[in-house]
């Protein structure tokens, strides 16, 4: 089975990802099959950076490892406050982090989240 991965980025142009998605489009009219792709792009590394803080990478670890489960059991399981640990799960959510199951449980839906971090600034 193939991993499941989120693309994090910052400072990539807006037109490579409009590349990216023609490329796949082009594929797919022509019958190739293409390999999903699922990203979030940030505008800087300090956006980036805000929302995948190391507590929020932490949190994203210790679910993906015990599975789907509750904002308040995850706290427990984090030793850290509910209010904040639903903060981060909320943050992590509108970026596609994580998601929740018919039961309303949290969840990680990806095999690795893959962020990457440029060290210059590339041309808009």
């Amino acid at each position: 089975m193939k991993k499941k991965i989120l693309h994090v980025k910052a400072g990539e142009p807006v037109a490579a990802s409009l590349t990216r998605a023609r490329d796949t489009m082009q594929a797919l009219r022509s019958g190739k099959r293409s390999e999903p792709y699922f990203g979030v792009g940030f505008e800087s590394m300090g956006q980036m950076l805000a929302t995948f803080t190391p507590r929020r990478l932490d949190l994203l670890a210790t679910l993906r490892e015990h599975g789907p489960t509750t904002i308040a059991a995850l706290a427990r399981t984090l030793g850290r406050d509910y209010k904040n640990v639903h903060g981060d799960i909320n943050a992590l959510f509108e970026w596609l982090a994580v998601d929740r199951d018919e039961q309303g449980r949290v969840f990680v839906p990806w095999d690795e989240v893959d962020i990457r971090l440029p060290l210059t600034k590339q041309a808009a």
